[in-house]
């Protein structure tokens, strides 16, 4: 039986790779951009999910034309980069109220229609920068600490209700990220920061371009979405990324955040 999914960010990256790839197995998939979007296979809504009336109201004109949702696939979000000292109200607002708080608006929008229904699952795009706190991606890094803090609290209560949470922690992808990462100007001027923030951009910048494809990371959400018992967390990166979050585990925490800054040169 098809699966009615609703995948936020889906217009390209991580997003449009999964919807595809879903649709593609026969369900039926709802893609979120915050842009007008005409899709052979995806149905796409216009949402921020900033918003959480228009995140309601979108999910309940799903729920009304198909009857349920099975799938909540939490993708949206995107990268500010720059030094934690210059960052502004402006752009700690815009990185939290994406990653995080869209994240939240969606699964408090879709739990009443799950419980209801007996069952469903959440899927959230956190980040192996949501494991480690990344030099000059710190408010990213904070956005994702804060969906690995949220999804294991939802899990424990929301398990009795037949909905399962699941994240998904991604390493270095090749996706249009990177082009779209916003960057500190502030930090980048300034002389005690500036020449150590363009050397570790130059550091992320060659590791994402040269990452993984995102259809790798469909598969996995996937065989999540498929899955009878799925687990709460599925890292998905190189072999060395995973060795660094598994390292992370058992290293002081001084020790680890030597290894992070020998390695970003900061």
């Amino acid at each position: 039986m098809s699966k009615v999914i609703l995948i936020t960010g889906a217009s390209s990256g991580f997003g449009k790779a999964t919807a595809e790839l879903l649709a593609s197995k026969g369900n039926i998939v709802y893609g979120t951009s915050r842009h007008e979007i005409m899709h052979n296979t995806i149905k796409f809504l216009k949402l921020d999910v900033r918003e959480a009336e228009a995140v309601e109201n979108q999910v309940r004109a799903v729920v009304e034309q198909e009857g349920r949702i099975d799938v909540l696939i939490n993708n949206a979000g995107m990268g500010i980069g720059g030094s934690l000292e210059h960052a502004t109200q402006e752009e700690i607002r815009v990185q939290m109220d994406t990653n995080f708080m869209g994240c939240v608006n969606m699964c408090q929008k879709v739990l009443p229609f799950m419980r209801k229904q007996g069952y469903g699952k959440i899927i959230n795009l956190s980040s192996i920068g949501g494991v480690m706190g990344l030099p000059y991606q710190g408010f990213y890094s904070a956005s994702k600490f804060a969906i690995e803090g949220f999804s294991e609290a939802l899990s424990a209560e929301v398990k009795r209700f037949g909905i399962s949470v699941s994240m998904v922690e991604p390493g270095d992808f090749a996706t249009n990220f990177t082009a779209s990462r916003k960057n500190s100007q502030a930090t980048l001027q300034d002389p005690a920061y500036g020449p150590v923030f363009k050397h570790s951009l130059e550091i992320i910048e060659k590791e994402e371009n040269g990452g993984l494809k995102p259809e790798i990371l469909a598969q996995t959400i996937a065989k999540i979405v498929d899955c009878r018992k799925p687990r709460l967390r599925y890292v998905v990166a190189n072999f060395e990324q995973k060795l660094s979050v598994a390292i992370k585990r058992i290293l002081p925490g001084n020790m680890f955040v030597n290894i992070l800054r020998d390695y970003y040169k900061s």
